[in-house]
């Protein structure tokens, strides 16, 4: 089992050039992940979520503050992140084991005989025995997301990111694989932190939540979910949390944020 990381975001800031001007798209993140934790950020479009996930992952180094994973400063990419992208992008002329095994194409850490125990156990990790042989194109959706998901794990990984993996997946689907990432998580036993739009799909998986509010991006505040799991999406408890947190959204004079984000609303 990969050991969990702790990840520490201290006084983070992020600026991008535009037509001459500093555009500000974070602003002083403070935030801290603890091993093993499941950790959602949900904000509407414009709010800096998937650029914060390429600062962690290490895709961009040119910024203010501080990005530490187990007290080592992130400045590059490194086999100590993995991360799972909304199009699992995968080539279409590797097969399903082809395509998990470039994932190890830059770990010498492992001898060619770990490389391949790691493939099969990722593979039945992700249940895809028996499609080991199998092409993108032959693959449903959500087993080319599995493939992806086991691509970015096959390194065993101290953190796994996840940017809206399911959100071009149709809702049974996306609930399936929901089930299957906590199953993963609880097996593998990794610090997760997922982005995404969707407020139901936040509770459902994460610890906390943490709320960003756009130009620029700012954390609004972090949510404790106390709910153990399995989750019923219907209890009343669930429909709380749901209330309170879409009040973020709905309160503040940016109802249109909604929309852009494809948030959803209560029932």
């Amino acid at each position: 089992m990969p050991q969990a990381g702790t990840l520490d975001i201290q006084h983070l800031h992020k600026y991008y050039t535009v037509n001459g001007a500093s555009l500000n798209v974070l602003e002083n993140i403070d935030l801290s992940i603890q091993p093993g934790e499941f950790m959602a950020i949900v904000g509407a479009s414009g709010c800096g979520k998937s650029t914060l996930l390429r600062l962690i992952i290490g895709l961009d180094n040119e910024y203010d503050g501080d990005i530490f994973l187990d007290g080592r400063r992130i400045e590059d990419t490194g086999l100590d992140r993995g991360i799972v992208f909304q199009e699992h992008r995968l080539f279409p002329w590797l097969t399903v084991r082809g395509n998990i095994e470039t994932g190890l194409l830059n770990n010498t850490r492992f001898s060619k005989e770990e490389k391949e125990a790691s493939v099969r156990a990722h593979i039945e990790l992700v249940g895809l025995q028996g499609f080991e042989s199998a092409y993108p194109q032959q693959l449903s959706g959500g087993m080319s997301q599995r493939v992806a998901i086991a691509r970015a794990l096959v390194n065993r990984p101290e953190i796994l990111l996840l940017d809206e993996p399911f959100g071009a997946l149709d809702a049974f689907t996306r609930h399936f694989l929901q089930d299957e990432l906590l199953r993963i998580s609880s097996e593998e036993g990794i610090t997760m932190v997922l982005v995404t739009h969707d407020i139901e799909e936040a509770i459902y998986l994460a610890d906390r939540v943490v709320v960003m509010q756009a130009r620029p991006g700012r954390i609004r505040r972090v949510v404790n979910i106390d709910l153990p799991r399995p989750r019923p999406r219907n209890s009343n408890a669930f429909a709380h949390y749901k209330d309170d947190l879409l009040q973020d959204f709905s309160v503040g004079g940016h109802p249109e944020e909604i929309l852009a984000g494809n948030l959803e609303q209560p029932a």
